[in-house]
């Protein structure tokens, strides 16, 4: 299959997508990533809403410093999705690795939706930007 990001010229979606909300997940994108994920037993995840996650950061005493629209909500499913139950064990460490991910030392602004971007690229998962918007 080939990927997505071998051409030079971007999308006018995404181009529009991009001047809305940066490199950050908007409450669509999210959706529509999180309705993607399947947990490690081959379910498909149920998205937990934005207030939901942020209240249980508060309740773990997890504070984010670089979060920005749906980033630390997509990082959170992610987590659950991929590690909950096998290196993430719990509530307090998947909070945990959403800091991890979002305020790490070394990353940069954005880096969940880049990551994101990159394995939608490299799956050749077409995005249709227009109905992220």
């Amino acid at each position: 299959m080939e990927r997505l990001d071998y051409y030079d010229i971007l999308p006018e979606g995404m181009e529009r997508y991009l001047s809305y909300y940066g490199h950050h997940f908007s409450k669509k994108m999210c959706e529509w990533a999180v309705h993607n994920m399947i947990d490690r037993n081959g379910k498909p995840l149920v998205m937990a809403d934005k207030e939901s996650v942020e209240d249980m950061m508060r309740q773990h005493n997890v504070k984010l410093n670089n979060n920005k629209g749906y980033d630390a909500v997509f990082v959170y499913h992610m987590g659950k999705s991929d590690y909950l139950g096998s290196s993430i064990n719990g509530d307090a460490a998947l909070c945990q690795y959403v800091k991890d991910v979002l305020d790490d030392k070394d990353g940069y602004e954005g880096i969940a939706f880049s990551r994101f971007i990159a394995d939608c690229n490299g799956k050749g998962e077409p995005i249709i930007w227009e109905n992220m918007l």
